[in-house]
This record gives structure tokens, C-alpha cells and sequence, in this order.
């Protein structure tokens, strides 16, 4: 393994036991077993490290999540029942990677992110929209469609997460999210 794959390792293993924040050049240095400076060679800062890694992690729970998404859904199930059952799937995969979640939205919550990184997260937020479009909704093009799927999935998944991460015994359901859609989109498409 080489130095910036031992700092990848090595950042993943920091934002798991100390978090964004309080993990230090010296730590992630340490953890990979090489210099201070090979930081900034291979990743140009601490911040850009971290959301490299931070977002290898949310891939590889990405990753996770499409294996539980392939598990088909009964025969005959309506557009609500799959979406109540893929969404209680998801919802099941956040004990598993509770702390990769916790991290990311640590990470999102700094105050004086660096533009840089901003970018990079930014532009990995993006490709999330498209992959959870795909994942959920099997939109696999770079569509304004799928755009707007997976926006909206992206939304569900930040605010389902958080409020999770918050309170597990009261964090909506798939079910909840369906019967909070229907409310929605009644009123909406009403009006």
C-alpha cells in the first residue's frame, strides 16, 4: 500500500474514532504511519483528506445501500409499498455506518469550510443525486429528471438521517414517509 492509500486508511480510521473535527495532521499522519508532509502532498490539506475519505465512506455505504436495494419487491406492489420497503431498507443500513453519518454531518456543519472543499463536496453531492435517482427510481442518465428525483431523495436521506442520528426511536419510518408524501402532494397538487 502507498502513502496516499495509507492516508486514505488511515483518515478513515480517524474520522471513525475521533470525528471531523478533532482529528489532527498529526493523527492522520500517525494512523497511515507516514510524514506530517505527505499530507499535503498527496491531498494539499487536512480538510481535503478528510472529505476524501468522508466521501469514500458514504460510496462504500452507497455501495451497501445498492446490494440492499436489489432484494426485489413482491410481485404486484404498488409504487407507495416499494417505496415504504426501500426506504425501510435504507433506514436499516444507518445503525451499521451510524458513525460515518455522524462524521458527514459534522463535516457539512463547519463554519469557515475552504472553498475548495466546499467544491469537492459540493460536486460529490451531485453525484449522489444521480446514483440515489438510479438506486431508487431506476433513472440512470444525467437527465433533469433524475436530477429531480434524486434531489428529492437526497433530501429525504439528509433529513431521515439527521433526524435519526438525533432520535432513533422517533425517526420516521417508510412508512411515515409515505403517508407524509401523499399529504404532501394532495395539498400541493390541489392548489
Amino acid at each position: 500500500m502507498g502513502n496516499k492509500e495509507a492516508l486514505l486508511a488511515g483518515a478513515k480510521r480517524c474520522l471513525d474514532e475521533k470525528g471531523y473535527a478533532r482529528t489532527t495532521v498529526r493523527d492522520l499522519a500517525s494512523a497511515a504511519d507516514v510524514s506530517m508532509a505527505a499530507i499535503g502532498y498527496h491531498f494539499g490539506s487536512r480538510e481535503a483528506l478528510l472529505n476524501t475519505a468522508l466521501i469514500e465512506a458514504n460510496e462504500e455505504w452507497g455501495e451497501t445501500l445498492a446490494g440492499v436495494l436489489r432484494v426485489e419487491t413482491p410481485a404486484g406492489a404498488s409504487p407507495a409499498e416499494r417505496f415504504e420497503l426501500i426506504w425501510r431498507r435504507v433506514i436499516e443500513t444507518l445503525d451499521e455506518h451510524r458513525r460515518m453519518w455522524a462524521v458527514s454531518m459534522e463535516a457539512c456543519s463547519q463554519p469557515d469550510l475552504d472553498p475548495e472543499v466546499r467544491t469537492q463536496l459540493g460536486n460529490a453531492l451531485e453525484q449522489a443525486r444521480f446514483g440515489l435517482a438510479n438506486l431508487f427510481q431506476g433513472l440512470d442518465d444525467g437527465s433533469d429528471e433524475a436530477r429531480a428525483v434524486g434531489t428529492v431523495h437526497q433530501a429525504l436521506l439528509s433529513g431521515v438521517v439527521l433526524q435519526w442520528l438525533i432520535d432513533p426511536d422517533r425517526a420516521p419510518s417508510g412508512a411515515d414517509l409515505v403517508r407524509g408524501l401523499r399529504l404532501i402532494a394532495g395539498d400541493v397538487l390541489t392548489r
